[in-house]
This record gives structure tokens, C-alpha cells and sequence, in this order.
């Protein structure tokens, strides 16, 4: 939607999506015109079926120069143009590549009922959108780690694939003195605040936060772990931490509305995600664009998202007493997180703009209309 919303004076785009929370009328945002397709309002796989079938049963009044789908989204699509003879360009969007995406969640400690469900859904996905890929003119994705993923597990053709990473508005994810704002958050004025921001689930890793942590708290008693986000492993998570005596270092806030989540990265010291697996990790590009030093694993497209030693500290998957020992480096450190917080600005400024992806997004437009 960004990107289109960019791209509007330029582009006549059309966003088609489901029916969900009553939205059943054609409506104009920022000059983006964004369509309902029927969709159920139940669960993802059933929402998204719907909408894939609504959307390729009015395949022929699309009338549009070119297709653009992301991930599963519109699945049946391209065949259903075949089978009425339309050869309309159709460019296919892989975020991170869900093959990749099912084969990580498999390693990731901590699987519940509902990852396990999930996982099974992901697996049967991610043959639809090897089948997307290979029936696409065009195939986009996000980075270079998404881009060998795909020639791994879909064996699509290097030529066939352009890469147009995910972007963050610069102007809304920004540094500004926020101590005060803390209050607003139940953190108080003074002391040390690491913040993560992520779903509670297996794979983004906050349970190696939490061992971490245990060596960080002894150096540091005072530090605050702040946890963004809602997910599965929440209670379970609450637990080890209460177990570890770290209750007091600790604060859940559930889900954060998108208009806080600025403030809060502006709270922090360190932004922290151990995430075992990401296409990009956009929440290190936020954070990186407010000003703050990040910390993770250097897994997948989180080594391209952040410039390990410059912009943030980068470590070996799983490796707790690493990730503690970079914790410690940067909250010991003021001038250090100064002038890594000034370089993950600048760096995201220079690469991952809106402007600059919907501009590159632009000119793949343009290469399918002359394939």
C-alpha cells in the first residue's frame, strides 16, 4: 500500500483485497483505489481461499495492464488468465520464501499446538507459491537471502527475479527525546530499557532474550526488558520469566497500536529481536530509522537489514552468552549506542526509504509491459 500510495501519480493502481471487518464498499485511499473481493472473516486459510476464488471467477473483468500478487494471494489467478487467452504481464511477490519459512519453524525450540497447526498450513502454502513463481512473467522479493531461497527450494530461473526490498517511512520512524514518554508506557524516567518488538511465537526467539537476560541483570539490576507484542507462547514466556526471578525486569505490553510504536522504539536504549529466521526483519529497519542500536542474530536477511559493528551488533544463532555479551557492550556504552543509533539512521535513509523501493518497484512495471 506504500508503494502505491507513491506510485499514485504515476501509476492508476487498484489494490484488491477480502471482505473482512465489514469492508464491502470501493474506497479511495491517498488516491489508491483499494476493491473488495468476497472473503469469509473465519481464519487465514479459509479467508484466504475465498478471496483467491472470488478474485480468479472475475479474472476476465480485471481490466488492468499489469497483475502484481504477493505471497499466496491470488493463487489461481495466472492459470485463469491462461485459460481465457489473457496475456496480461503477471509479477508475483515473495516476501520471505515460505518454503524457507516452514523449513526454520521446524528447528525453532518452544512449538506449540497452534505453531504446529500452523506449520502444516505453511508447508502445503509454500507449494502454492513455488507454483505462483513459475507461472509468473516476473518474480520480486525482498533481499539477497530471499533471492537464494528461492533458487533453493523453487528453482526459479535467476534471470526471472528482481529484488525491491520492504522500505520504512523515515518520517514517521525518526529519533526524538522521549523520556517523559516512558511514563506513558509504566517505565519511569530514569534507567536502561531494552526493547523487543515481534509475535510471541518460536521462531522470533524471546526466550533467548529471557536467558540472556539472567546475565545481563546481574551486571545490570535495574535494566528493563520491554516486550512488544502478542502471541501463543506469551503465558509460557511469563513463566520462565517469573521462574527466573526476573519479574521485576520484565514488562509485557501485548500489542501496540501502529501509531505508538514510534514512541516506543524512541523509549528505548537497545532494540533487541533473536529471531531465528527472517526474510528482512523490517522491526530492525524501524528501529534502525529511529536512531537505536540494534541487536539479533545474524540470520538470513537481518544480515543485510543491519551493518553488523556500524549500525548494530549482529551474533551467532542461538548463542546466548553472545547475545548477553552484546547487550552489555552497547548498554555500558552510551557514546557507542550515539553513534550507532546516528549510522542505522543514515544507513536506512540511504537504502530502505518507500521512496526509494516504490521507485524500483516502478521500473519492474515497466521491464514486464516489454518481456
Amino acid at each position: 500500500m506504500e508503494t502505491a500510495k507513491l506510485l499514485e501519480s504515476q501509476v492508476d493502481i487498484r489494490v484488491y483485497c477480502g471482505t473482512k471487518a465489514g469492508f464491502k464498499t470501493a474506497v479511495a485511499v491517498e488516491g489508491v483505489s483499494v476493491v473488495p473481493c468476497r472473503s469469509s472473516d473465519i481464519v487465514f486459510p479459509l479467508d484466504n481461499w475465498e478471496f483467491n476464488r472470488s478474485l480468479t471467477k472475475n479474472a476476465a473483468s480485471l481490466d488492468v495492464d499489469v497483475f502484481e500478487a504477493h505471497a499466496v494471494s491470488g493463487y489461481g489467478l495466472p492459470r485463469k488468465l491462461r485459460v481465457l487467452g489473457i496475456k496480461t504481464p503477471f509479477i508475483h511477490t515473495v516476501h520471505g520464501t515460505l518454503a524457507d519459512e516452514y523449513e526454520q519453524a521446524k528447528l525453532s525450540g518452544y512449538p506449540s499446538f497452534r505453531d504446529r497447526v500452523a506449520n502444516g498450513f505453511m508447508r502445503r502454502l509454500a507449494g502454492l507459491e513455488k507454483q505462483m513463481a513459475h507461472e509468473a512473467d516476473l518474480v520480486v522479493t525482498i533481499g539477497d537471502y530471499a533471492f537464494e531461497k528461492i533458487q533453493q527450494y523453487y528453482n526459479i530461473d535467476a534471470d526471472k527475479v528482481r529484488i525491491v526490498p520492504n522500505g520504512v517511512d523515515i518520517e514517521r520512524f525518526k529519533p526524538a527525546n522521549m523520556e517523559a514518554t516512558r511514563r506513558q508506557f509504566g517505565l519511569g524516567d530514569t534507567g536502561l530499557y531494552v526493547l523487543f518488538v515481534g509475535s510471541l511465537i518460536a521462531r522470533k526467539g524471546l526466550h533467548f532474550l529471557v536467558e540472556a537476560a539472567k546475565v545481563v541483570v546481574a551486571q545490570w539490576s535495574d535494566v528493563k526488558f520491554v516486550v512488544a507484542g502478542e502471541g501463543p507462547l506469551r503465558g509460557r514466556i511469563e513463566e520462565i520469566v517469573k521462574s527466573a526471578g526476573l519479574s521485576a525486569n520484565f514488562v509485557f505490553l501485548g500489542r501496540v497500536r501502529d501509531e505508538v510504536l514510534p514512541l516506543l522504539y524512541n523509549c528505548a536504549d537497545v532494540f533487541v529481536l533473536p529471531s531465528l529466521h527472517e526474510g528482512q526483519g523490517i522491526v530492525f529497519l524501524e528501529a534502525q530509522a529511529s536512531g537505536k542500536p540494534v541487536v539479533g542474530f545474524a540470520i538470513g536477511g537481518v544480515k543485510e537489514a543491519v551493518c553488523n559493528g556500524e549500525t548494530g551488533l549482529l551474533v551467532d544463532r542461538g548463542r546466548v552468552d553472545e547475545l548477553a555479551e552484546a547487550l552489555l557492550k552497547l548498554l555500558g556504552d552510551a557514546s557507542l549506542r550515539a553513534r550507532m543509533g546516528v549510522s542505522g539512521r543514515r544507513f536506512v535513509s540511504e537504502r530502505f526509504t518507500w521512496e526509494i523501493c516504490a521507485q524500483k518497484m516502478l521500473k519492474v512495471y515497466q521491464e514486464s509491459l516489454v518481456i
